[in-house]
This record gives structure tokens, sequence and C-alpha cells, in this order.
């Protein structure tokens, strides 16, 4: 008996090899390709956690408010307005009276640069006083194209006291003064005033025992800080009393009423604008 060895199937066992090679290469490469996205991902992540740590100081970072942003319109005007003023109340009070024989002061208020007795910038009523008196054509009539007239009053580069201030007949007159350099800018005798008002203003002038100066020391002893403004008249009761200003530290204002025959407080109150 004759043997016959049965012959291999080579054809089998190379499509298992390429099989087997085939699945490593699938392996390998799905190896690869993680390896790959993880470190693009890691390189992608660290640009942008680099790049928001550069822009989360650009976002927070801000500027400190400033201390007056928390001030009101008017109390910043204030705070302008003292920081500049160098005559206290009670000098120009005795300025102001030493302007006009035997007066006395029955009004005294601190204004800005400019601002005249009714508060009002008196560069604009030059303005128009100039526009009034002009030629059809617009041009001055002044040669050399000036308008100011020759009674113009000079003018306070800064802040000034403008005082209302009553000689003995009772007629007044208002006096400018420069609250920086404590001049008599101007002193002029109201012309409006009849018989009836000159009376009634002596009147007023008699029955003000207190004066101007322990009007405004009674005021800050109950509301402390600088006066900027005082007035004889009287109130709703009918009672003759100085009203005071009074500026605080923080830049608001009290108004308080002191009865000008006995010095005591009638009434107090207070602007928080």
């Amino acid at each position: 008996m004759t043997y016959h060895p049965r012959p291999k199937n080579t054809g089998f066992l190379r499509a298992h090899r390429l099989r087997a090679a085939g699945a490593a290469c699938v392996v390998l490469a799905a190896a690869l390709l993680t390896g790959c996205g993880q470190d693009s991902g890691s390189t992608s992540t660290g640009t942008e956690t680099s790049e928001a740590a550069r822009a989360v100081p650009e976002r927070t970072a801000s500027p400190s408010p400033s201390p007056s942003a928390s001030l009101t319109e008017d109390q910043q005007k204030r705070k302008k307005l003292l920081a500049s003023t160098k005559i206290t109340f009670d000098k120009a009070v005795t300025t102001a009276e030493g302007a006009v024989q035997g007066g006395k002061v029955t009004e005294l208020d601190l204004k800005g640069p400019g601002k005249s007795d009714d508060d009002t910038d008196a560069s604009a009523s030059a303005s128009a006083s100039a526009s009034a008196s002009a030629s059809p054509t617009g041009a001055s009539s002044s040669p050399s194209g000036s308008s100011a007239s020759p009674s113009a009053s000079p003018s306070a580069t800064g802040p000034e006291w403008v005082a209302t201030v009553a000689a003995k007949d009772g007629t007044e007159h208002t006096v400018r003064i420069d609250a920086v350099t404590g001049k008599v800018l101007q002193s002029v005798a109201e012309t409006d005033q009849d018989a009836e008002d000159k009376s009634r203003t002596a009147a007023r002038i008699a029955k003000a025992t207190q004066t101007p100066q322990q009007a405004a020391k009674a005021a800050t002893d109950k509301a402390k800080g600088t006066v900027t403004s005082l007035d004889l008249d009287d109130n709703d009761k009918k009672v003759l009393v100085w009203s005071v200003d009074v500026v605080a530290k923080d830049y608001k204002e009290t108004t308080v009423d002191i009865d000008a025959a006995t010095g005591s407080v009638t009434g107090e109150d207070v602007d928080d604008d």
C-alpha cells in the first residue's frame, strides 16, 4: 500500500496571516490616532487655558472709583467753590459793611466766578447788552470792536461774595467782594427802592439785635460746617430770622434759621442734593 501525503492548504494559511497582520495594523493605527488626538487636545486645551489666563486680568482689572463719584452735582459744585475760596464769610461781612458808611449786612452769598447778585452769568449779561447796542450790521458800535461799557464793573477771576448792605436810612447797596483777595470789586446803591422799601429795611435792621456773625455762630453750633450764605428776612410765621446756609464736610447743605432778636434756633432744613 502506497502512502500519499495530503497536500497542505497554503491558501488558507496565507489568508489567515494576512487577516492577522491587518488586524494588528488596525490596532496600531487606532493607538496612533488616539495618541495624536490626546496630544492635539492637550495642546488646544493648554492654549485655551493660557489665553484665558491672560484675558481674566484684563476683564477684572478696573480703575478705582473716584472719591467724587459718590457726590451729587450740587455737592461737587460746593466742593469746587469752597476749595477756591480764601476769604471767610466773617471777613466778607466786615469788608462789605466797611464799603457803606454806617451800613449793616442784610444778605451775603458766596458765588462762583462770573456770577452776579441774581446768580446769572455776568459774561452772558454783558454779551446781551452788546447785542442790544450793536449796529444793524451786527458790528460793534465801538471802533475797537469791544462791547464793554464805561460803567462796566470789574470781574473776579474766581469766586466772590455778593452782599446786600443797608445804610441807616434803609437804602440798600450791592457790594461785590473778591473771595480770593478780599478786594471790593463793586459797591453800588439800589435805584429801584421807594420810601416804603427803605422804611421796611431800616425797621428790620433796628429789630435784628443779633449780628450776622452771632447768627452764623449759632447756626454752626447746630450744624457743623462752613457758612456760605445768610439772609435777614421774615419766616413763614412772620418772625424775623437769619437764614444761614452751612456746608458740611460731605458737602451737604443745611439751612438753619436763627431768631434775629433772641439768637435761638427756630428751624433746620437739610439739603441732601
